[in-house]
């Protein structure tokens, strides 16, 4: 299936996690990849499971540190250098947060989470805009934190709601040029950097106790809605968050 041939499709975070089931899904859908980490060897294995001996590609990756404007500049250089056009840009580098209470978060932790998963994925679509004509789009990574309050992530709500609205107010700015901008918000999902996960067990059991399907997600189940909202099916959606949560909360 080559729904996305000829398309160059941006991942940033694509070492690992939500970004790497992301890339491996689009090029098993005929994207060509342009890759971003801040993760070298992330990369390379995220590229080593998007290539198959029978299947051509033209993928590259780059490593980058989304925090960083000039960064972001030269990776979309890098990118239109090579191809000469960008289609999508799904903006997805983050870091997940540990449970903290507010009075305890230092001025680094502040810093660290804002400017990564805020200011990470302005300075991409600031750098990526110009590149982009209609038909192209934006998928930007929120959470459900980001649409509603968690005791002991104060911090990382604060990035993941200010995404939503950038995302949202991006979205007005750029219709009129046939240009989307749509955000996931995913649920408790099966990553490394997750801190149920990391947690172990009982954390976990805890956690999908709240879930209508009554278990966390899987990357690869994220990455089947990045590829919807990039595809003609999703054509008429523009600023929209999708929950992608297995119903949590429809339990209680």
């Amino acid at each position: 299936m080559n729904e996305f041939s000829g398309k160059v499709i941006v991942i940033t975070g694509a070492g690992s996690g939500i970004g790497k089931a992301t890339a491996i899904k689009l090029a098993q859908l005929g994207a060509t990849l342009a890759l971003g980490d801040i993760n070298e060897e992330g990369l390379k294995s995220t590229i080593a499971e998007c290539e198959t001996p029978d299947t051509p590609s033209d993928h590259s990756s780059w490593v980058v540190d989304v925090r960083l404007r000039e960064a972001c500049d030269q990776f979309i250089h890098n990118v239109t250098d090579r191809y000469g056009k960008i289609h999508h840009c799904f903006l997805n580098a983050g870091i997940n947060p540990l449970r903290m209470e507010t009075e305890h978060i230092s001025d680094d932790y502040w810093d660290k989470l804002v400017d990564t998963n805020l200011k990470g994925v302005f300075n991409m679509t600031r750098a990526a805009l110009p590149i982009m004509r209609a038909g192209s789009s934006f998928v930007n990574t929120s959470s459900l934190c980001g649409l509603y309050p968690t005791a002991g992530f104060a911090v990382y709500c604060a990035t993941k709601y200010a995404i939503i609205g950038f995302s949202k107010s991006v979205a007005l700015e750029v219709g009129e040029r046939g240009i989307r901008v749509n955000v996931i918000a995913p649920g408790s999902v099966e990553t490394p950097t997750n801190f149920s996960v990391q947690q172990g067990g009982d954390e976990i059991s805890q956690i999908a106790k709240g879930v209508g399907l009554k278990r966390i997600g899987k990357p690869e189940e994220i990455a089947d809605v990045v590829a919807f909202l990039f595809s003609d099916k999703s054509r008429y959606m523009n600023g929209s968050v999708v929950e992608i949560d297995g119903g949590i909360g429809l339990s209680f």
